[in-house]
């Protein structure tokens, strides 16, 4: 029985141009921590992408949040400690202040038409919703964008970040780890996203993918535009539960 519907975020509930807004984040923060610790910017550009890179890497091990594993790395490249409170608070002073009126120019953030229509279907068809967006951004970096999307104030039972994830999409474990905290099993829940490679657990758990993207993967119960979803879902959750 399909008992909640988990959202990305990125290109399914938000139209955005990610690489745009990846390159305004770290240039934004890369001059903060410049400017307090006297290091050349491009030093922070190599730690960022090396943050990034260990909490990716397959060969993970540890239990470890993905901010603190971003936060080791980062401080063995450049020095810093972005996990001392001064400077946490500066970074955190940007994404709450002026992270998000940075949504605009290159970056076009805005909401993606029919993302609102298919959470409040969700809803009305008696769903639980949450937002399973890939948690390699701080809350506060996250809870901007969802401004930019719209979403800020959708009944989202929890919403992943680096903070309170200890992996990335598509490890098993992230999924795992989000329908656990809600207090259900991967089999009641529905995951839409628009990333083939990403919104797909692997391995395999048993949770079923609606794509909202143009191509058809094969794992997918349902494909088509996110404007199309709130229409599609109650067939869609029909079907999955006289599956079982």
């Amino acid at each position: 029985m399909i008992k909640a519907v988990l959202f990305d975020m990125d290109d399914t509930l938000l139209d955005i141009n990610l690489t745009a807004f990846m390159s305004a984040y770290v240039a934004d923060t890369s001059r903060i921590l410049s400017s307090i610790s006297g290091a050349p910017t491009l030093l922070f550009g190599m730690a960022y992408a090396r943050g990034y890179l260990a909490v990716s890497n397959d060969a993970r091990a540890d239990g470890l949040t993905n901010q603190e594993v971003f936060n080791a790395e980062f401080e063995r490249v450049s020095g810093v400690p972005v996990g001392d409170a001064a400077i946490a608070d500066a970074i955190g002073y940007y994404e709450r202040e002026i992270l998000p009126r940075r949504g605009a120019g290159l970056v076009a953030a805005r909401p993606m038409p029919g993302g609102l229509d298919a959470i409040e279907r969700a809803g009305e068809l008696g769903l639980s919703v949450a937002l399973a967006t890939n948690p390699s951004f701080s809350e506060s970096c996250i809870h901007a964008r969802m401004g930019w999307a719209g979403i800020e104030d959708a009944p989202f039972l929890r919403v992943s970040h680096s903070g309170n994830s200890t992996r990335l999409k598509p490890k098993a474990r992230y999924y795992e780890e989000f329908v656990s905290a809600i207090g259900l099993a991967p089999s009641e829940c529905l995951m839409v996203g628009n990333d083939a490679r990403r919104d797909f657990p692997r391995p395999d758990i048993g949770m079923r993918t609606a794509y909202v993207g143009h191509t058809h993967p094969r794992r997918a119960v349902w494909c088509g535009r996110m404007s199309e979803l709130a229409d599609a879902l109650p067939a869609i959750i029909d079907e999955l539960n006289r599956e079982g």
